[in-house]
């Protein structure tokens, strides 16, 4: 039997090399198979979102924006479709790059320009940046052809503003515009691309309601980048819309009789004190703060002498001439320095001290009751009712109805206006004398309110009610409180005394040699209650009133006096009041108070208040 040959070195090494290769063979299949576990059991999770993440984009949007609507569900303020162009930092890593390109196809103009560079530095690289907006479908075409060089880059559907009416209810329902630096700190979703922010109005004191919650959008995209196909889109929850207590019709046509006048006028329901319409003309065009004011467009409105960007009705202020007298004579008779039987008489002047005090009648007006001092507006009868009563009384009256206070209403920057008193003459560091009691009687001096004051202070003579304004009539769906008149409660006055004051405004516009026989309704058996004002913006000197030469329309524009007229109606059912400021109009009576009757006229043919479906547009014919 022969013997194996273990004297070959040769066979010997082969063998060890086959068991070293084996093993690191089996080395690297154990290794390979240890990461192949790793990566699909224990890490599979993981890379499968990373893998989905670069196929699937998920982004925040900005949600639908709540509509503003009128009191009869007329919209106002609502969406319309904008396509925009968007870029994500976090998916390209040559951004000046894709800028560059995308401005040939779509140019960027400079300040948009700037803007884009800003938010790249603030905002974080997953939030999208607005490069243009408002993509016309040629703009659209030429972005999707060039996808692959335009990394980042997406088109995307979202919402801008769209106000139907535009001018005519802009004061009040205000505009949006995108959010600024201030806006965006410590609230990332107020980076959004579409976010906006209102600016005034009803947008602005209601921006919370209307912003609604944010939602989400997932995209497929392809290895460039480009959009394949939306995956899922949930809106997020669109704001609340906002009923207002507005009329647009009725808007309309106050509008349509203020005309070309640089004028305002707010219709009340005196009842419950919704604003039926509030108008201040000249206006602007809301929708161009969301697409971006021109520089030449902002220097023509702030140049206006006219002030269109200014709501008159709630900031502008103004002597309120002889309407302020039923004030007065509130003051007096609760003061008890004036009964409604007593006497004074008016022999076209009154003198204190040194200094003379012209009734606008040079004649005077003889012996008169309240009512006929009403009825025939006489100066001198008001200025010795405010010398009797005393400035600290008939600015007490004056805030009970509403004059020289802070009124609660939904829009912002209203003015409280001013009642002016010896204390507050002392704050100034000045002296108080009995002239400024004097010329404060008649509206004058340094008395200062506001339309809205205006509507809501005979809103409280015709009715007793202690009425607030407002402009929204709901929020959501559900009502607001205060559109029932019981929720206001009575003035702190005896009803005889506004009795009174009722009675000398009805003989102002309906008796004989009334001031204001122009504000007749012509409606058959409906009659107006009213009084008139002029206020004057400059003093008119002592010669100049003696010669009988003074003519006041003859004055430049701005020289002239405020025309001014109050009124409510019916008389022995008050429903609505109005309140009407022509800037510069030189006579109450002749100018102010047939826009009221007019306006007084559109209102009771539409009756707003009293209808649940829109009158149409049809409203009394203009004369």
């Amino acid at each position: 039997m022969s013997r194996p040959d273990t004297g070959n070195p040769s066979r010997a090494v082969f063998t060890r090399r086959a068991l070293v290769v084996l093993g690191a063979q089996m080395a690297a299949l154990g290794a390979l198979g240890h990461r192949l576990y790793g990566l699909q059991v224990l890490e599979g999770d993981h890379y499968a979102r990373l893998a989905e993440s670069n196929r699937v984009n998920r982004r925040l949007i900005a949600p639908p924006r709540g509509r503003v609507v009128d009191r009869f569900g007329i919209a106002l303020a609502s969406n319309k479709v904008n396509w925009r162009a968007l870029l994500l930092p976090e998916q390209t890593n040559d951004i000046a790059g894709t800028l560059d390109r995308f401005s040939t196809l779509v140019p960027i103009e400079a300040r948009d320009r700037t803007r884009i560079e800003r938010e790249m530095r603030h905002k974080r690289r997953f939030i999208p940046i607005m490069l243009r907006d408002f993509l016309s479908w040629d703009d659209m075409a030429r972005i999707e052809l060039n996808a692959p060089s335009l990394p980042g880059v997406l088109i995307d559907v979202g919402t801008t503003r769209n106000y139907p009416f535009g001018p005519l209810l802009a004061h009040v329902v205000g505009y949006v515009a995108p959010p600024s630096e201030k806006d965006v700190t410590g609230d990332a979703t107020m980076a959004l691309p579409g976010m906006r922010i209102g600016r005034a109005g009803i947008e602005q004191t209601q921006d919370a309601l209307l912003r609604g919650q944010v939602g989400a959008v997932e995209i497929e995209v392809n290895a460039v980048g480009r959009v394949m196909a939306e995956l899922s889109r949930d809106e997020g929850r669109a704001g609340d819309e906002i009923a207002l207590t507005i009329d647009s019709g009725l808007q309309q046509a106050v509008l349509g009789r203020i005309a070309d006048q640089s004028a305002s006028a707010v219709v009340m329901d005196c009842r419950n004190g919704e604003v039926l319409a509030m108008v201040s003309n000249p206006s602007f065009d809301p929708s161009l703060f969301d697409s971006g004011v021109s520089q030449a467009q902002w220097v023509d409105w702030t140049n206006n002498e006219r002030t269109p960007l200014i709501n008159k009705a709630v900031a502008g202020v103004y002597p309120p001439g002889s309407t302020f007298k039923p004030a007065v004579a509130m003051a007096a008779m609760q003061a008890g320095t004036l009964a409604p039987t007593d006497r004074i008489f008016c022999p076209g002047y009154l003198d204190v001290g040194g200094t003379r005090f012209h009734c606008w009648s040079r004649y005077g007006h003889g012996s008169l009751t309240l009512k006929d001092a009403l009825k025939f507006s006489c100066d001198v009868f008001f200025y010795e009712v405010a010398r009797r009563t005393g400035m600290e009384a008939i600015a007490a009256a004056s805030h009970a109805f509403g004059l020289g206070t802070h009124l609660d209403i939904e829009v912002p920057h209203t003015r409280a206006g001013l009642i002016p008193t010896p204390a507050w003459q002392r704050g100034r560091g000045q002296h108080w004398n009995g002239g400024d009691t004097i010329v404060s009687g008649i509206g004058q001096g340094a008395v200062q309110v506001t339309p809205l004051q205006l509507a809501t202070y005979v809103s409280r003579i015709a009715t007793g009610r202690a009425v607030q304004p407002h402009l929204i009539r709901s929020t959501g769906g559900r009502l607001v409180e205060g559109t029932d008149p019981a929720h206001w409660p009575g003035l702190d006055m005896p009803d005889a005394f506004l009795m009174h004051l009722r009675t000398g405004m009805f003989a102002v516009v309906n008796e004989e040699h009334g001031s204001a026989p122009m504000a007749r309704l012509g409606i058959p058996g409906v009659q107006m209650a009213g009084k008139t004002g002029s206020a004057q913006v400059r003093r008119v000197s002592r010669a100049l009133r003696e010669s009988g030469h003074f003519d006041s329309s003859a004055l430049p524009w701005e020289y002239r006096p405020h025309a001014l007229f109050i009124c409510f109606a019916p008389y022995d059912a008050p429903r609505y009041a109005a309140a009407v400021v022509v800037e510069h109009g030189n006579a109450g009576a002749a100018v102010a108070a047939p826009l009221a009757r007019d306006i007084m006229t559109d209102t009771l043919t539409r009756d707003p208040a009293n209808r649940k479906e829109p009158p149409g547009q049809v409203v009394a014919e203009v004369d």
